[in-house]
């Protein structure tokens, strides 16, 4: 018999290893590129490392919004999401402001997901501020 706690435990985990994979992912490509390029330089050798380690995403995938029954495209769009459970977005910013994080958690509400990152590549190592993780 499984217990509400095991399956609870069990998706924790798989986070958490889900979300340490593409961390470590994002650490080598700001390895080889270092800050300053662009956010779509990025975005596209994340894909290639992303695909590198055998992990399942989905790029700029839009968002609808449902209102009063009705799907509407709002315009917005996901950077990327991986293995259907986990959402990234990508950044290159001097600081990343409350308004991001305030994104990232409409992004996890309107999908239904619990786990989301962002990723700031304009930091010279990436884990000393370049990460913020939000869960629900």
């Amino acid at each position: 018999m499984i217990h509400h706690g095991d399956t609870e435990t069990r998706s924790k985990l798989l986070h958490e290893q889900l979300t340490e994979r593409v961390i470590g992912a994002a650490i080598e490509v700001h390895r080889e590129l270092g800050p300053g390029p662009m956010e779509s330089a990025y975005g596209g050798c994340l894909c290639h490392e992303l695909h590198l380690r055998n992990l399942k995403f989905e790029r700029q995938m839009s968002l609808p919004v449902r209102y009063k029954g009705v799907s509407l495209d709002c315009g917005y769009r996901i950077d990327l999401v991986v293995e259907d459970s986990l959402i990234l977005e990508l950044k290159c910013l001097e600081h990343i402001l409350p308004v991001y994080e305030a994104q990232l958690l409409t992004y996890l509400k309107l999908t239904g997901k619990r786990v989301g990152l962002i990723l700031n590549f304009n930091v010279s190592v990436l884990t000393r501020g370049g990460i913020i993780r939000k869960v629900l």
